[in-house]
């Protein structure tokens, strides 16, 4: 009788010694590290250029940052599978043991019991209160098994919360492999703006006419100032319509260029026809500006022209030679291979301020060399933003010339000699009332001068024999 009571207390010391040893274990197993997150954001640059990425034989980037980060979570949900696992396994092992635990206190406790008659018996005194000691390591088991289970599904929480994280981030990962399936791996994606309703449909065509097409519609606020007169007088804005009193609307000639014509006694600005092998071309020659023989190439005045156009107008030309325009790069080329020329550069903001930026040199390679640009030293008042494009072929919507990863010519919403991608966009959008909000710097912006973020209001580019 005696060795079968003993066998009952050995059984119950050996349990609840085994408890804490592996609640200690629990302990250890729960201490998990703590999950950390960082988020990578987009840095907008002001004052030069927008989009940052190397070259394309260089990515930036040996891995894409969503997919670092999906990695990262898919090891941490791995670690809580873990230790889910093991954590189970524990509270299964412990919730057995209680359970032996409580059935020996039930039998002890019991009147008529053996274990009872011998406590009543032959240990009234420091047996009772071990007894007592006994009974509380009993109850704090069974606290230390709740907290135990407590922790489980806090644990399984954190796992489920981890689990739809990482589902989140598969899918937005297979939506920008979805839209940008050309992308070479590892290279920095960025997902294009929105494209207005009319599409790149728009992009075709986009003379003076005034008939209203859907591509003017890409232009945005492109509509003259209100209370401001339709005719705007001045160097860098002349008549769209009509001529003023004394230009000269037909002209002997044809000329070489507007120097000849000034040198020829046609001392007003105005619109001369230039002869440009077996056919001529009409173009606006400034005579009274910087001692006249200029002749304008590019025009911007109100936003009457969308500029965002494909590479068959730029190089052909559009616009009226009278209003805003562009002379177009066959054009230009072929001014430029026959005499050296050098470019004046005139920009005034919305407040009247006026700078410009003057180049001793310039000149465009043929179209098979994409009208890559060649120019000369700079000097002005209007800070030099034009020379980080030196060398760079042209780029468009439809012909993606730039050193981007992306596509300059789409971010910008016009057509430049882009870099990676600007310090100067004179082809943009012309915004309203100078500082714009968009998503990409897509403004008729000189960095040098005021920035990239403020659509200037009136812009030329004129070249002049040397």
């Amino acid at each position: 009788m005696d060795t079968h009571i003993w066998m009952w207390l050995l059984l119950l010391m050996t349990t609840l010694r085994g408890l804490d040893p592996a609640l200690g274990e629990q302990r250890s197993t729960v201490a998990s590290p703590r999950c950390t997150y960082t988020f990578v954001v987009p840095q907008q640059k002001f004052m030069g250029a927008v989009c940052w990425s190397g070259t394309r034989t260089a990515a930036p980037s040996p891995d894409n940052a969503r997919a670092d980060e999906l990695q990262a979570l898919r090891a941490q949900l791995r670690q809580q599978e873990v230790l889910i696992k093991e954590l189970r396994e524990q509270v299964a092992a412990d919730g057995v043991a209680l359970r032996e635990v409580q059935a020996l206190c039930a039998e002890t406790r019991a009147p008529g019991s053996q274990p009872s008659q011998l406590i009543h018996g032959k240990a009234k005194g420091s047996q009772g209160d071990g007894l007592a000691q006994l009974e509380g390591q009993v109850i704090n088991a069974l606290a230390e098994a709740q907290n135990a289970t407590a922790q489980y599904h806090q644990l399984d929480a954190k796992y489920r919360a981890l689990a739809v994280l990482v589902n989140d981030q598969s899918t937005i990962i297979t939506q920008l492999e979805r839209r940008c399936p050309g992308e070479p791996r590892g290279q920095q994606v960025l997902l294009p703006p929105p494209l207005s309703p009319s599409g790149l449909g728009g992009l075709v065509g986009s003379g003076s006419s005034g008939s209203g097409r859907p591509d003017r519609e890409l232009q945005r606020e492109q509509s003259r100032v209100p209370g401001q007169p339709q005719r705007q007088q001045g160097t860098l804005a002349s008549p769209l319509s009509t001529s003023p009193p004394g230009t000269p609307t037909q002209t002997t000639g044809p000329w070489r260029d507007c120097l000849e014509a000034q040198r020829g006694r046609q001392g007003i600005s105005g619109v001369y026809q230039v002869r440009l092998g077996q056919k001529s071309v009409p173009v606006w020659c400034e005579q009274q500006l910087e001692g006249g023989g200029w002749m304008v190439i590019q025009r911007r005045q109100d936003g009457s022209v969308n500029f965002f156009t494909n590479w068959q107008n730029y190089k052909l030309g559009f616009g009226r030679p009278d209003g805003e325009h562009w002379l177009g790069l066959e054009t230009i080329h072929l001014l430029t291979q026959l005499r050296d020329h050098e470019l004046l550069v005139l920009l005034e903001d919305w407040g009247g301020h006026r700078a410009h930026a003057r180049y001793d040199g310039f000149s465009l390679e043929p179209e098979s060399d994409h009208y890559r640009l060649r120019l000369g030293n700079y000097r002005g008042d209007a800070g030099d933003s034009l020379s980080w494009h030196n060398d760079k072929p042209f780029s468009t919507v439809d012909r993606d010339r730039d050193s981007y990863s992306g596509n300059c010519a789409l971010y910008q919403r016009g057509g430049w000699w882009y870099h990676a991608c600007a310090h100067s966009n004179l082809n943009g959008v012309w915004h309203l009332g100078g500082h714009y909000r968009s998503r990409y710097q897509d403004g008729v912006y000189w960095a040098e001068f005021r920035g990239g973020a403020y659509s200037l209001k009136k812009v030329a580019m004129l070249i002049r024999p040397l």
